[in-house]
């Protein structure tokens, strides 16, 4: 059963999520603020936090940089925010700070459970073809099946769906991968209006893998294509 953990503050809101999900057989844990989240992560790992930006006691954007900092746990949890903020740069911040997908309140259940549904897959292992478990560079060592990339000699942590981005590209190296077929494999069928999050996602496997991020020798972009893995 996945475990999920929704952190919202507006109790009505907060009382009908849980109920939907309890309905469909997810596994629900509630929190109205940021200091009980974080109690009820170390407690129960969720697999999945839904996350309102606007919590009473802290910005949803500090909870998102505190999930992520708690070792390869935090890194192997999807994070979804949820938030009535419109403009993109609050959108931005939270991606940035290793958030999986944002939703706009308010928004259909049809669309939350799309996304969740999306986030559950970037959580499973996606089956691999004989030798292309690991991937060895100059000055990476991906290491898909153990969910394990080291640069330099030092580990490095990837949330979800910068995982899934990396095997996309990984597993077909020196080949284009579109756009449009990375955000089909990586949010389905909510993928909506998700460029920006690609983009963002992108820069951030760039800031971690690449020596230079400006000029990276790895994760290339097509322009008006996508993007290819060089090893």
């Amino acid at each position: 059963m996945t475990r999920v953990l929704v952190v919202e503050d507006d109790p009505q809101l907060l009382r009908a999520l849980v109920i939907n999900l309890r309905v469909r057989h997810y596994g629900v844990e509630a929190a109205p603020d940021g200091a009980a989240a974080l109690r009820l992560v170390a407690a129960r790992q969720p697999d999945v936090v839904l996350l309102d930006l606007g919590l009473p006691d802290t910005d949803g954007v500090d909870i998102i940089r505190s999930l992520r900092s708690r070792g390869r746990g935090g890194s192997r949890m999807s994070i979804l925010v949820m938030s009535a903020r419109q403009g993109s740069g609050e959108k931005v911040a939270a991606l940035d700070a290793g958030a999986d997908d944002h939703l706009t309140k308010p928004f259909r259940m049809e669309e939350l459970l799309a996304g969740l549904r999306a986030a559950v897959r970037r959580t499973e292992n996606a089956p691999l073809s004989p030798g292309a478990a690991l991937v060895e560079t100059a000055d990476l060592r991906i290491d898909l099946l153990a969910k394990r990339v080291v640069r330099a000699g030092r580990d490095v942590r990837l949330t979800p769906t910068e995982w899934h981005l990396l095997e996309i590209l990984v597993t077909s190296p020196g080949r284009p991968v579109t756009r449009k077929h990375l955000l089909q494999e990586v949010w389905g069928g909510s993928q909506g209006n998700r460029t920006y999050h690609l983009r963002v996602h992108m820069a951030r496997l760039r800031r971690e893998l690449e020596t230079d991020p400006s000029h990276p020798r790895h994760l290339i972009t097509e322009p008006g294509t996508g993007y290819r893995f060089e090893g």
